[in-house]
């Protein structure tokens, strides 16, 4: 260990405040993605942060330099969340609680007090990359962030989860990740074997045909400001055009769910037919690394827009291939504004 690394670990353990704060704080945003991965949720993730780093204050004594404290706090980042996901109800997305909407044009029933999965904002994606190449930089990367890949996630058993973020988000080794969770590397192998199974099967695509890009590609940039484009003239048609037959909308936290197609033109063209509740304002954003378009709507007879929601949008072979509407309430954590004049 360095003079430097001795000095550090001595301020720790012996309750140095002034020191300890400022290094462990360095890992906050870091420690916030690896929370979020692990339970789909933005604003729990929040108070498993701050978990994290209490425990770690609290426990600062038994820090004995092993690791590196970067690990130390994840062990205990890892741990928090375990105990959460014990306790918690499994995150959800529409299909998982409700069958394909037959009629979309119903008013849909909103479910607020179901636990859905969170968007999460792409500017505090790149906060949280380091700037030196560390694992962290390719691990928010688009294919162990988009909804999909959350989505997918929530259906595994919690210590093949705990594995998979591990080895395959942060790169750690089996040896690494059988110490974290106190099980052998045949264990953490097995685990690791299932998990990748069930998330082949899960996953629209093989994991490693996905794009391991750090923000949405010129393709979906395209695409998306044609969406907003359309959405913006009311021309449901246009919208149509640029969706994959197979694709699906949800809107969470709708029990609402569009399968195909045909069955997204029929919401579009009431959402924006002739009667339409007023018109649509989009602006462009970036979430779990995929292209996402804030929609603000101005209701008729009233002067300004206000905010209406999040379209987060996911591309395959040049189409959209699903569009997740969160409704605001579970977007607080891009902090958007709530009217435009």
């Amino acid at each position: 260990m360095s003079g430097d690394g001795a000095a550090l670990l001595a301020a720790i353990r012996d309750g140095d405040e002034a020191s300890f704060g400022p290094v462990a704080d360095a890992y906050r945003r870091q420690l916030h993605v690896h929370c979020y991965r692990m339970v789909g949720s933005f604003d729990d993730a929040e108070d498993l942060v701050q978990e994290t780093l209490l425990r770690a204050w609290r426990g600062r004594a038994g820090f004995e330099g092993r690791a590196s404290f970067k690990n130390w706090l994840y062990r205990i980042a890892t741990n928090a969340c375990l105990n959460f996901l014990e306790r918690s109800p499994q995150r959800v997305t529409a299909p998982d609680v409700a069958p394909p909407t037959v009629d979309p044009t119903t008013q849909p029933r909103w479910a607020t007090e179901l636990p859905w999965i969170q968007p999460y904002p792409d500017q505090l994606l790149d906060a949280a990359a380091p700037a030196e190449a560390e694992p962290e930089s390719v691990a928010i990367a688009k294919e162990t962030i988009e909804l999909v890949y959350l989505a997918a996630i929530q259906h595994l058993p919690l210590k093949q989860r705990a594995v998979l973020i591990l080895c395959d988000a942060l790169d750690w080794s089996a040896a690494e990740c059988a110490e974290l969770l106190d099980i052998t590397v045949p264990a953490v192998n097995s685990a690791l074997h299932r998990a990748r199974t069930t998330m082949r099967a899960a996953l629209p695509r093989e994991p490693e045909q996905a794009a391991k890009r750090t923000a949405p590609s010129a393709e979906e940039t395209v695409l998306l400001h044609k969406f907003m484009d359309a959405f913006e003239r009311a021309d449901a048609d246009a919208v149509s055009a640029l969706l994959r037959e197979d694709a699906r909308l949800t809107m969470p936290p709708a029990l609402m769910w569009c399968d195909g197609r045909e069955a997204m033109l029929g919401l579009y063209r009431q959402l924006l037919g002739p009667d339409r509740f007023g018109d649509f304002r989009m602006v462009p954003m970036a979430a779990n690394r995929q292209p996402a378009a804030v929609a603000y709507l101005r209701a008729r007879g009233k002067p300004e827009y206000r905010l209406a929601g999040l379209n987060v949008i996911r591309v395959e072979d040049g189409r959209i291939a699903e569009v997740t509407s969160f409704r605001p309430d579970l977007c607080r954590g891009f902090q958007l504004p709530t009217r435009l004049s």
